[in-house]
């Protein structure tokens, strides 16, 4: 993902902007992160370049927490236990 994404990319839930990056893996792009909504408190992840940015409806939440675990040392301790729609602490 482009960093200049940041100036457009909102939370499709709230729409509330700017959201809050965080950057696992760089390169020329953000290979990984992550997206998180301060108001509403939903995360999307950025995986392979990608934003992640869809409905709660819409996303894949075995594959979700899998990244989510994955990435655990670099989340924020927010999103791990209290994260929207999925967080590990539910998962448990």
């Amino acid at each position: 993902m482009k960093r200049r994404l940041m100036d457009i990319l909102a939370c499709p839930i709230d729409k509330h902007y700017p959201l809050d990056l965080h950057v696992f893996e760089e390169k020329d792009e953000i290979v990984e992160g992550l997206l998180v909504c301060s108001e509403c408190g939903r995360w999307y992840p950025i995986m392979d370049e990608i934003p992640q940015l869809l409905p709660d409806d819409l996303r894949e939440q075995r594959d979700e927490l899998s990244w989510l675990s994955k990435w655990q040392e670099n989340v924020p301790p927010r999103v791990l236990k209290e994260g929207k729609p999925f967080n590990l602490q539910l998962s448990r």
